[in-house]
């Protein structure tokens, strides 16, 4: 392994059983051909096993990221655990060099009746570090968990948000080789979290990272590699992190309509004119205009109302909102009647991947939910470019060159 490969995974697979009592029994079994030399057979399956983790490959060297992506039950915890020693692999060779800090789990690593201060000195001493030089991060790891005044409290009595502040805290504080992080940064407040990924762009400087996570936008802020795993195995395993997000979303599904409101105005259709009749996902061409049909069926005599038109992104956060202005903007000249709206937009420069239509339509004097549907259509959306970020920005760029200086 050269000097800058901190972390080398070659053809790595882990198996479970699926019942306890056939764990127990394989276990017992794996330990006793251990203890008599024989070598198991790790590229088959026992009766109720499967494969958590297969045929995992990948170099992290000093100063890269990789962020570890994949549906709940994909095999990404497996792989850390593996990474740190907790469990062994069955099939393939893991290479580590350096101190690993980890926080893999909420609580792992912690004794619940012990304190936070006796904690730091025990999970310290795990990491090769003498006393002394634990008491000289001491005051680090403490400023930095924010956690002073409870820092003598057992941990069992921590919130959750203490207990992350704490676990990443030492983990981070420590100076590791390698930082192996999993969603549990998720629990934390806003906050911290900024606080914590300043302090990784700090460790990358001399650090590989493996940084698991649910949450996109930051997988993008700062990972340079990504995978993607799938029932344990790689499906996609790339420098460019935006691609590799946008295969992430697009294994999801679109979500089924949801309907709520007083029921006086009912969503009849939502549609594109650009839409075709295949059963394939719409996409939109980036930067061109948005165009959508929607039919209403007004069940009321209200005169006034309006109607909002939310866009939401892949991660299901706001990305675009559209309105009606102001109460006066649309007066029904019939009421209790269907009707049809057609509205286009500007130029739609957002982030490829699968986004969701809401349509909200309100009695816009007192703004009474007359009725909302969420996922009332969705839409794909084409780039050439693919960073993970919300939206693109067209912009004038002007560049003055000075003299130059001899």
């Amino acid at each position: 392994m050269s000097d800058d490969v901190l972390i080398r995974v070659d053809a790595v697979g882990k198996k479970f059983s699926h019942t306890l009592r056939k764990s127990l029994l394989y276990g017992v079994a794996d330990s006793g051909n251990a203890l008599l030399g024989r070598k198991a057979k790790s590229g088959s399956l026992r009766k109720d096993e499967f494969w958590a983790n297969q045929d995992i490959q990948f170099e992290l060297k000093r100063g890269e990221c990789l962020g570890l992506i994949g549906h709940n039950g994909a095999g990404k915890t497996t792989l850390l655990k593996m990474l740190n020693g907790l469990i062994p692999p069955d099939a393939g060779r893991i290479e580590m060099r350096g101190r690993v800090g980890a926080l893999i789990a909420l609580n792992a690593g912690f004794n619940p009746i012990l304190t936070g201060r006796e904690n730091i000195f025990i999970i310290g001493s795990v990491l090769g570090f003498s006393r002394k030089e634990i008491q000289q991060r001491l005051e680090s790891i403490i400023d930095f968990a924010e956690i002073e005044e409870f820092i003598d409290m057992p941990v069992q009595n921590y919130s959750s948000g203490m207990q992350v502040r704490l676990g990443f805290s030492v983990a981070s504080q420590m100076d590791p080789d390698i930082l192996l992080i999993d969603e549990v940064l998720a629990v934390g407040d806003l906050g911290f979290r900024v606080k914590c990924l300043n302090r990784i762009h700090e460790l990358l400087q001399r650090s590989a990272v493996i940084f698991v996570s649910h949450a996109m936008p930051y997988v993008s802020r700062i990972c340079n590699q990504a995978m993607l795993l799938e029932h344990g195995r790689m499906l996609e395993y790339s420098s460019q992190v935006g691609e590799v997000i946008e295969r992430y979303h697009a294994a999801f599904t679109s979500g089924e309509k949801a309907v709520a409101g007083t029921g006086e105005v009912e969503v009849l259709e939502v549609s594109s004119p650009l839409e075709t009749k295949s059963e394939e996902l719409y996409t939109h061409e980036f930067n061109t205009p948005l165009e959508l049909t929607v039919r209403l069926r007004i069940n009321c005599d209200y005169e006034h109302i309006g109607v909002r038109i939310n866009i939401w992104n892949p991660d299901q956060r706001p990305a675009l909102d559209m309105v009606t202005r102001g109460y006066e903007s649309f007066v029904w000249t019939h009421q209790r009647s269907e009707v049809t709206l057609r509205v286009k937009t500007a130029a739609v420069t957002l982030a490829p991947g699968k986004h969701s239509v809401s349509i909200v339509v309100f009695e816009a004097e007192h703004i009474t939910v007359l009725c909302r549907m969420d996922n009332a259509f969705h839409f794909g959306m084409s780039s050439h470019i693919s960073t993970g970020c919300e939206a693109f920005l067209a912009a004038d760029w002007e560049i003055s060159e000075e003299e130059t200086i001899s």
